[in-house]
C-alpha cells in the first residue's frame, strides 16, 4: 500500500474501517473499489419524478467498479459486460456516445462533473465487473452513473469540498443530484448538463446509496426522504425472472419511456395554468388543498391516458405503498400479494407499459405460489419480482424459468433467475491514498 498522509493510521487502507465505507473521504485516494448494488423496486412505478412514493430494495448482485488515478486528461473505462474500452476526455463535452451506446452514461456522469467540479475532476483508469443482468430493469445504468460519480469524486477528493458540501448534504440529497446527472436538471447551484435523454427521477440512485440489508425501504421523492424502515420476513427471498425483453432507457425505447413521464408534467402544467400556481410536481398539486384532486380530475377526460395515468399515480403513491409496507410490517403475506396484483394491474392497464413476457411472468409466478409478484421498473420489458420462502427458492426459479420457456422459447437464450434477499447500500472495498495525489 501507498504511504499515507496527514497522520492517518498504517491500518487505514486494508481492512476498511466502518468510516470510509461510504460518504466523504478526508483526502484524495489514488485508487479505490466501489460495489453498487441492483435495485428493486417492490413498490412505486413511475412515482419518484412526480413527487410519490415508492417501497425499495438493493440487490446483492451488482457492479464493482476499480479505479485508479492517472495524470491525464481523461477517464478510460472497460466493462467485461460488453467487452468493449472507452477513452472520455475531462471536458464538458463529450460527443459520440448517443443512440444507446453503453458509455452514454458514462459520457455524461464525467462530462457533468467536470461542468459541476471543473479542474478539480482528475483522470482515472476504471474497470467494471458486473454479476447484474443489463437492461433486466434492475437499473444497471443508473449503477453505472452511481458507481462512477463515487469513484471519480473519491479520486479528485470533490466530496469534501466547499463545493460540493454546499450543495448537497447526506445520502438523500446525494442520490438526487446522481438522478441529475441523468435527467440533465439543475441540481441547487450546479448546473444543468443535457443528460442521457431520459426524463427520470432518484429511485434507483436512492435505493443504491440508501439501502438497508434485509429491509425495504419506503421513500418519496422531491424531495428524497425517508419514510419507514420495514423488515423483511427472515425465511423469505426475492426470485427475480429477467424476462430478455430489454428494458433500456436509451434509444428507441427511450421515447416510450418519457412518454409516461411526459404525461405527469403536462398534467402538472394544465393545473398550474388553470389554477395560477407554480407548483413543481404532481404531489405538490395534489397536496394544495382538500379539493385539488377533484380539480385536477375535471379535466381529465374519463378514459383518457392522461386521467389514467393520474389514478395511478394516486393509487400507486398514497395506497399501495404504504399498504404493502405495513402488510410487510404486520407479518400480512396475504395483503402484501393482493397490494402486488393491485399494483401489477395499475400499471398495465393505466401505465400501459407491460409486454407480453412481464404479464405472463406475473401470471406464472402466482399460479406457482408466490406470495406476490409485480414488474418492476421502466417496464416495456425487463423484469418480475416474486415473494417466496428462501428454503423453496432454488426449485422455484427453475419450474418459472421452465413455464416461462414454454410460453416464450425464444428467450429461452436470454432469461435469467437471480435469488436476492435485500442487501446494502454501495460500499468501498478498497482504498489507497498515495502522496502524489
Amino acid at each position: 500500500m501507498s504511504q499515507l498522509l496527514n497522520g492517518l493510521p498504517s491500518d487505514f487502507n486494508s481492512p476498511l474501517k466502518e468510516e470510509v465505507k461510504d460518504g466523504a473521504l478526508p483526502l484524495p485516494a489514488s485508487a479505490v473499489t466501489w460495489f453498487v448494488p441492483g435495485r428493486i423496486e417492490v413498490f412505486g412505478k413511475h412515482t419518484d419524478y412526480a413527487g410519490g412514493r415508492s417501497l425499495l430494495a438493493a440487490a446483492t448482485n451488482g457492479i464493482t467498479f476499480v479505479a485508479r488515478a492517472n495524470s491525464e486528461q481523461v477517464v478510460r473505462v472497460a466493462s467485461d459486460a460488453v467487452k468493449d474500452r472507452v477513452e472520455l476526455p475531462l471536458q464538458e463535452q463529450i460527443d459520440g456516445y448517443e443512440g444507446g451506446h453503453w458509455a452514454g452514461y458514462a459520457a455524461a456522469t464525467v462530462s457533468r462533473l467536470v461542468k459541476n467540479f471543473g479542474s478539480q475532476v482528475r483522470g482515472a483508469d476504471i474497470t467494471i465487473t458486473s454479476n447484474l443482468p443489463l437492461a433486466s430493469g434492475m437499473s444497471s445504468s443508473s449503477a453505472m452513473v452511481v458507481g462512477l460519480a463515487r469513484c471519480l469524486l473519491d479520486i479528485s477528493g470533490i466530496e469534501s469540498s466547499a463545493a460540493f458540501r454546499s450543495q448537497i448534504d447526506g445520502p438523500e440529497n446525494f442520490a438526487a443530484y446522481l438522478a441529475c446527472i441523468e435527467n440533465g436538471m439543475s441540481f441547487g447551484e450546479l448546473a444543468g448538463h443535457r443528460g442521457v435523454g431520459t426524463f427520470g427521477g432518484s429511485e434507483d440512485h436512492t435505493s443504491m446509496l440508501c439501502a438497508e440489508a434485509d429491509s425495504l425501504v419506503q421513500y418519496s421523492f422531491c424531495p428524497v426522504r425517508r419514510e419507514k424502515i420495514v423488515p423483511f420476513p427472515a425465511d423469505y427471498s426475492f426470485v427475480v425472472a429477467v424476462s430478455g425483453v430489454l428494458a433500456e432507457k436509451t434509444g428507441a425505447a427511450r421515447e416510450a419511456y418519457n412518454q409516461v413521464s411526459a404525461s405527469a408534467r403536462e398534467i402538472l402544467a394544465e393545473w398550474n395554468k388553470q389554477q395560477g400556481r407554480d407548483d413543481l410536481f404532481l404531489a405538490d398539486a395534489v397536496a394544495s388543498g382538500t379539493d385539488a384532486v377533484e380539480k385536477i380530475r375535471s379535466f381529465l377526460p374519463e378514459g383518457s391516458y392522461k386521467r389514467n395515468r393520474f389514478e395511478q399515480f394516486l393509487t400507486e403513491s398514497f395506497e399501495l405503498v404504504p399498504a404493502a409496507a405495513d402488510a410487510l410490517s404486520e407479518g400480512d403475506l396475504e395483503t402484501f400479494a393482493k397490494v402486488a396484483y393491485l399494483s401489477q394491474s395499475w400499471a398495465d392497464q393505466a401505465l400501459g407499459n407491460q409486454v407480453p413476457q412481464t404479464r405472463e411472468l406475473v401470471s406464472l409466478a402466482r399460479s406457482l405460489g408466490a406470495c406476490g409478484a409485480s414488474a418492476f421498473g421502466a417496464g416495456f420489458g425487463g423484469s418480475v419480482w416474486a415473494l417466496v420462502p428462501t428454503a423453496q427458492a432454488v426449485d422455484f426459479a427453475a419450474s418459472w424459468r421452465s413455464a416461462y420457456v414454454a410460453a416464450f422459447p425464444q428467450m429461452s437464450e436470454r432469461a435469467q433467475m437471480v435469488i436476492t434477499r435485500p442487501g446494502g447500500r454501495a460500499q468501498r472495498l478498497a482504498l489507497e491514498y498515495s502522496a502524489d495525489f
